[in-house]
């Protein structure tokens, strides 16, 4: 045997390296690990939005309020279209609150990337992390609309059923579809900037496949199973049915919107971490 010769002892284990599969390769327990980042970019989101504006916080309602009486007059009084013996302006405004979240994290959750670059090109964190604060940040707006719903309620004596207890679950399937279409928008945002110019078409149109400015009674009965694909039409009419009562409540149409939602938000996931490695030199 050679002087030089390596003699490698057999009781020295192999050690295999291997891509995570799965679940695993979405690392979610990082974002148990920066939750204090989390927190830090939610109250950042929610302080630059309202940052030199003469309003501040009252845009949360202004804007609600100003599409409620557009709605009001064209759907309410032109249209009279049927809205289950509430009266419009309520009707129409307790969509809007969950539709306000949605649309919230259409436009900043699509840019939390692009508008971040100097943080993802220079230090590492988990990316999910500014796509979930901007989603997140939006609940503000929606506690502050809420307290004046509450108040119409009482001025139009509308009462809350017994389904009420449902609203939270409800809140977090709003929550559910607006991450998981973020998650996409976000991600897609980094290569190609059309989304920027195609948003504005896409919220606009969103909103009127969306049950808001009218009831989806309306709707044939054929077409519910179709329109139910819409996971915001589920959204949207849980709502109503858990705060006014209306006969839109839980269903097949619901089963389906809650699976479309569930199944948005996992792809965006596993989307957005393969997607993830690329955004510093992308960007």
């Amino acid at each position: 045997m050679s002087q030089n010769a390596v003699v490698k002892p057999d009781n020295i284990p192999t050690i295999y390296i291997r891509p995570s599969k799965g679940i695993t390769s979405l690392n979610l327990r990082d974002l148990w690990v920066y939750r204090e980042l989390v927190f830090f970019m939610l109250w950042r989101n929610i302080k630059i939005r309202y940052k030199q504006t003469l309003l501040g916080a009252a845009w949360a309602v202004i804007q609600p309020i100003a599409t409620m009486i557009v709605f009001n007059f064209i759907f309410g009084r032109v249209a009279k279209v049927p809205t289950d013996g509430i009266p419009y302006p309520i009707f129409s405004f307790a969509a809007l609150l969950p539709w306000g979240l949605f649309s919230t994290a259409l436009n900043t959750g699509s840019r939390s990337l692009t508008t971040s670059q100097n943080m993802i090109t220079k230090i590492y964190f988990p990316r999910l992390v500014l796509p979930i604060a901007s989603v997140l940040a939006g609940l503000v707006d929606f506690a502050i609309a809420f307290v004046i719903l509450v108040g119409m309620m009482f001025y139009y004596q509308v009462t809350p059923p017994a389904a009420i207890w449902t609203l939270p679950l409800f809140l977090l399937l709003a929550v559910i579809t607006a991450l998981g279409v973020a998650l996409w928008l976000a991600a897609i945002n980094v290569q190609y900037r059309d989304v920027n110019h195609a948003l504005p078409f896409l919220t606009q149109f969103w909103l009127f496949l969306t049950p808001v400015a009218y009831s989806s009674a309306i709707i044939s009965e054929k077409w519910q199973v179709v329109y139910s694909l819409n996971p915001m039409a589920g959204v949207v009419n849980g709502f109503r049915w858990a705060l006014l009562g209306t006969n839109t409540g839980p269903d097949l149409s619901l089963l389906i919107s809650v699976g479309i939602s569930l199944a948005i938000l996992i792809s965006g996931l596993y989307y957005f971490r393969n997607m993830e490695r690329t955004f510093a030199d992308t960007i």
